[in-house]
C-alpha cells in the first residue's frame, strides 16, 4: 500500500522532464550535452507545422548580418546554418553551434513552402530580441546573442507578413 501512495509522487517529478521540448537539429548534441558554444533556441508562434525551420549564425557585424553565406564563407568568415523540419506537435526547440564562445547574431525562418528561398508573402522570420519585424530587414541589434562557453538560451517568437499595412509582427500580440 505504502508503495501505491509513492506512485502519484513519482509521476509528478517526472512530469516536468516529459514536459520538455526535444531539441531539434544537425547540432542537438551540443545542446544536450552542453560541452561547448551553442545557443538552444525556444521557438515560439508558428503559424503552422508545414515546411522546414532555419537558424542561421552570421559574425555580430552590420556589415555581415544576413549576407550571402556563400560570400562571407568565401571571405574566409563565418556562416552556419542548421535547418530541420518542422514538428507536427508539442515544444519547438532547436540548436546550434558556436564556433568559439563570443558575440553572434541569429536568424530564424520558418520555411513554410519548403522551396528553401525566403517568401516574404508565406514564410516567417523571428530573431532573439522579439522586436517587431516590422516592414524592413531585422537589425543587428535586434539579432545579437552572447555566447558563453557553454549554452545560451533564447525564445524567438515568429513573425509573418500580417496587417492592413502588410508588416511583419507575430500571429498573435
Amino acid at each position: 500500500m505504502a508503495a501505491l501512495k509513492s506512485v502519484p509522487l513519482l509521476l509528478g517529478l517526472l512530469a516536468p522532464a516529459a514536459a520538455q521540448a526535444r531539441v531539434l537539429g544537425s547540432d542537438a548534441e551540443a545542446c544536450i550535452q552542453r560541452d561547448q558554444p551553442a545557443i538552444e533556441v525556444a521557438v515560439q508562434g508558428l503559424k503552422d507545422r508545414t515546411g522546414n525551420l532555419k537558424l542561421e549564425l552570421y559574425p555580430a557585424t552590420e556589415a555581415d548580418f544576413l549576407r550571402d553565406d556563400r560570400d562571407l564563407l568565401a571571405e574566409g568568415k563565418f556562416f552556419h546554418r542548421v535547418q530541420t523540419t518542422s514538428p507536427q506537435a508539442g515544444p519547438v526547440t532547436l540548436c546550434i553551434k558556436a564556433p568559439a564562445p563570443g558575440r553572434y547574431a541569429l536568424f530564424m525562418t520558418h520555411d513554410r513552402d519548403n522551396k528553401n528561398k525566403f517568401n516574404v508573402w508565406t514564410d516567417g522570420a523571428g530573431i532573439p530580441s522579439n522586436q517587431r519585424i516590422g516592414r524592413s530587414k531585422p537589425t543587428l541589434a535586434q539579432a545579437v546573442v552572447n555566447v558563453p562557453r557553454g549554452v545560451a538560451r533564447v525564445t524567438v517568437r515568429v513573425q509573418y507578413l500580417r496587417g492592413l499595412i502588410p508588416s511583419f509582427g507575430p500571429v498573435t500580440d
